[in-house]
């Protein structure tokens, strides 16, 4: 299935865009969609951490991704 990822910060620097399109297996969690994301840009592993949000709620690992969900990617954030 195809899915479109939206891209923010740190994240969108790394893979270039703000927003991707990524064929995914059509049974998919987050976490295998993290484990993809980092195959294809390597770089991503470097970051001391980033989440996936479905549909505007940060995701588990376990979470599935369907078919015209929006999905994103959240980098790491600091602030005070």
């Amino acid at each position: 299935m195809e899915v479109k990822v939206l891209a923010f910060g740190a994240v969108r620097e790394i893979v270039g865009a703000g927003l991707l399109v990524v064929q995914l297996p059509s049974s998919c969690t987050a976490g295998n969609l993290i484990e993809q994301l980092n195959e294809i840009y390597p770089a991503l592993t470097k970051l001391s951490s980033f989440s996936i949000s479905i549909n505007g709620v940060y995701a588990l690992p376990a979470n599935n991704i369907a078919v015209g969900d929006e999905v994103a990617i959240i980098p790491p954030v600091s602030g005070g």
